[in-house]
């Protein structure tokens, strides 16, 4: 054999191990979340505590259904779901409001509709308030059950914490100013609410109509008043009649990818419709 067809040969080998040395690389470079069909790692969800419980749902199925995925779902409001998905902090952030004008910068993908409801002990005699009677509740203009229809006994007013997005849509509903609210005692998630409601006969608060429903199908001692006439349901948050209500978002810093996308679709899917009929959310169109 010459010396050319040697140095012919020896190149061709030459670049079928670099072509082979290339495609192994590029097998290496695929993204860690996604192998095939098969999704790995671990995405990190914060903020509302109306969102919390739904989320959670969502991703012990989403777990199940991609073993090698897991999902953290911390709470601490609204304005902490935004802040974290700002700072990196999360992959995804849980807010139980529209976005803000000045929020824009991050991409809301909306999962559910649910209704903010005033909650009073199931013993509480009242029947129903209308919108001034809450607002002169709240402001400390009355401070006694008698004064609109109920029992000779001191209200305890609730109230929610700053950066609660429940609170926020509240005080916009009934035209107050945080500072303006006497509030015995101030809480943070829902079940907070419904606990000190639920252990105290004279109080009064608001939740997630959602949270509140659920809580009372399973024995808890509290009731959802109708607002102006309207009964604070499910069923009237679903058909617009209730007049407080609000979508329930995920948000993310950018288009989400990888795993983050993956959840996000399957919480917008209506695989998980049932999920959200049985924390007494409204499902939305997917």
């Amino acid at each position: 054999m010459g010396r050319a067809a040697i140095w012919m040969w020896a190149g061709l080998w030459i670049w079928l191990a670099l072509g082979l040395s290339l495609s192994g690389c590029s097998k290496d470079r695929q993204p860690t979340t996604q192998t095939g069909n098969k999704l790995s790692g671990k995405i990190v969800l914060t903020g509302s505590s109306t969102v919390a419980p739904l989320a959670s749902e969502m991703a012990k199925r989403f777990e199940a259904l991609h073993p090698g995925v897991r999902v953290d779902v911390q709470t601490g409001g609204s304005s902490r779901g935004i802040a974290d998905t700002r700072q990196g902090l999360a992959d995804v952030g849980m807010v139980s409001r529209s976005l803000k004008r000045n929020e824009t910068d991050l991409m809301a993908f909306p999962v559910a509709r649910d209704g903010i409801g005033i909650i009073v002990h199931e013993d509480n005699a009242l029947s129903q308030l209308n919108v001034d009677q809450v607002a002169a509740i709240y402001t400390g203009k009355v401070t006694n059950w008698a004064t609109v229809g109920g029992s000779n006994a001191p209200i305890t007013v609730i109230n929610k914490a700053e950066g609660r997005s429940t609170l926020e849509l509240f005080l916009q509903h009934f035209r107050l100013k945080n500072s303006e609210i006497r509030a015995h005692v101030v809480i943070g998630d829902n079940e907070q609410g419904v606990k000190t409601v639920a252990g105290n006969p004279h109080a009064i608060g608001y939740v997630s109509i959602g949270t509140a429903e659920s809580d009372a199908e399973h024995g808890v001692p509290i009731k959802l008043l109708p607002l102006d006439g309207t009964e604070a349901t499910t069923n009237t948050v679903a058909d617009g009649s209730y007049p407080l209500s609000r979508v329930l978002h995920f948000v993310t810093k950018e288009e989400p990818t990888g795993l983050s996308k993956a959840f996000i679709e399957y919480a917008r899917s209506s695989a998980v419709h049932p999920i959200i009929e049985v924390q007494s959310f409204v499902a939305m169109a997917p």
